[in-house]
């Protein structure tokens, strides 16, 4: 998700404003007490998470805290049960543009490869398209008892399809969004991902981030 210019920014400013006002996140003291792991779950969530094959799922958010005038940026990643492979991907939106219609180009990207493939792409931005200013620099991870592998391919090719939107929708007025987050939470929630926090639209990405409970957090790093 990128907003480009003192325009961008002072849009945001306004999302996050509607955001706070119409209480699309839960307030950190509630989500805690609706959400908070056991102890058992979240080292579940934090252990061996490269070995997590044999019929159980997994999934990952990659974060760039300092994107989008440093309201974030994310993408995805989830794991294929039974293999050792994982399929990431994200929207960069490299226009910085706020509204691309269905089927424009919005920097859509997706790969599949080794839990280690995935963390050094993910770390250099190996498929931005360009020069990225604000790498991947972390990421947090779960283990999922569901999942659906077919159903997050769907909606992959969905989301890098649809566009990109922050702001008002051209085709109906609403005042709504297409944009990274949103992506990236439409595929974990297509695979089932286990403990995945609700993210309302115009959700700002790094306030979401923060709220994915019981999940690892860790700094990634070029590799």
């Amino acid at each position: 998700m990128h907003i480009g210019g003192q325009r961008g920014l002072a849009f945001a400013a306004v999302i996050g404003a509607i955001v706070a006002v119409t209480g699309c996140g839960q307030s950190a003291t509630r989500a805690t007490a609706d959400m908070t792991p056991s102890s058992t779950e979240t080292t579940e969530a934090i252990t061996n998470m490269a070995g997590a094959t044999r019929g159980s799922g997994a999934a990952c958010v990659f974060v760039k805290p300092d994107g989008a005038q440093k309201f974030g940026h994310v993408g995805w990643g989830f794991k294929v049960p039974g293999t050792g492979r994982w399929v990431y991907g994200a929207v960069e939106n490299p226009s910085e543009k706020l509204y691309t219609p269905p089927g424009g180009y919005i920097g859509a990207w997706h790969a599949e490869g080794s839990y280690d493939r995935m963390l050094s792409e993910m770390s250099t931005d190996a498929h931005y398209p360009g020069t990225s200013e604000h790498p991947y620099s972390r990421y947090r991870c779960t283990r999922s008892s569901t999942h659906d592998v077919n159903n997050a391919r769907a909606m992959i090719s969905k989301v890098e399809a649809r566009g990109f939107l922050v702001g008002v929708d051209p085709r109906t007025g609403n005042l709504t969004s297409r944009d990274c987050l949103d992506a990236t939470y439409d595929v974990l929630k297509a695979y089932r991902t286990k403990r995945l926090t609700p993210a309302p639209k115009l959700s700002i990405p790094n306030v979401w981030v923060e709220e994915l409970w019981g999940w690892s957090d860790r700094t990634l790093t070029p590799r």
